[in-house]
């Protein structure tokens, strides 16, 4: 029977997948599924003895805390550069850009992959380096959704926010958007934008970012902002975000 599916098991997986809909009775999810009441019934009752389903006495079937169980021991595995890599070569692809993932770690955010741009002048990112949080587009998008504080505000360039009211306000504003964006804040003449993602809670678990030399103006960061946002809702959705 190798490479056959099993008819209960499918059926099972398609009456969770119709609670997913919502909650229901015996007799509706039978009709979603196609089956009669009386298998409905007997399946529930497995499903509910298992804890995938759950249901107040006399009251409609509804997807079970198990479940949660379940999902948290896939998430757990899921390696965040897995999902980001496929993401990572689209917008290098699409931007020309240097494309970075950073995590963070220890209070600071970690670059742990990137794919370079595909121009002849290009910013390249270095493994394990941290982010400065103050001066960065990836650091301020920490700065915002960890709510932590830079150990210092050292000026890197003339354009390093060393005011911390300046840079209060600057993670409010990225708090508000979505989005951070750095320029020749670090160094010179390098310029970035960066958008976090985020696990199933809601918290930070990533933050993916694009960085350029100074043909990265302000107009040309405005135009791939869109690209950009897309690809870190997509990588928290690949995490349950």
């Amino acid at each position: 029977m190798e490479g056959r599916a099993v008819g209960s098991v499918a059926r099972a997986m398609a009456l969770l997948d119709a609670l997913a809909e919502g909650p229901a009775g015996v007799n509706a999810l039978a009709r979603r599924i196609g089956v009669n009441p009386s298998s409905a019934s007997r399946l529930l009752a497995t499903l509910e003895a298992g804890g995938l389903v759950e249901r107040d006495p006399g009251g409609p079937y509804r997807l079970g805390l198990h479940l949660v169980v379940l999902a948290d021991r896939v998430l757990a595995r899921l390696d965040v550069r897995d999902p980001a890599r496929a993401q990572l070569h689209a917008l290098a692809e699409a931007t020309g850009e240097t494309a970075t993932l950073s995590v963070p770690e220890g209070g600071q955010a970690v670059t742990v992959d990137f794919v370079p741009g595909a121009g002849s002048v290009v910013s390249m990112a270095r493994l394990g380096r941290p982010s400065v949080a103050h001066a960065t587009a990836t650091g301020k998008v920490l700065l915002a959704y960890t709510g932590g504080e830079p150990p210092s505000l050292e000026p890197y360039t003339e354009r390093t926010i060393t005011d911390p009211a300046r840079l209060a306000r600057e993670v409010e504003t990225v708090q508000a958007q979505g989005w951070a964006e750095s320029e020749g804040e670090r160094e010179p003449d390098l310029s970035a934008l960066a958008a976090p993602v985020t696990g199933r809670d809601g918290a930070l678990v990533a933050i993916l970012a694009l960085q350029g030399p100074a043909r990265f103006t302000h107009d040309r960061r405005r135009a791939v902002l869109p690209t950009l946002l897309e690809a870190a809702a997509a990588v928290s959705r690949a995490l349950g975000g």
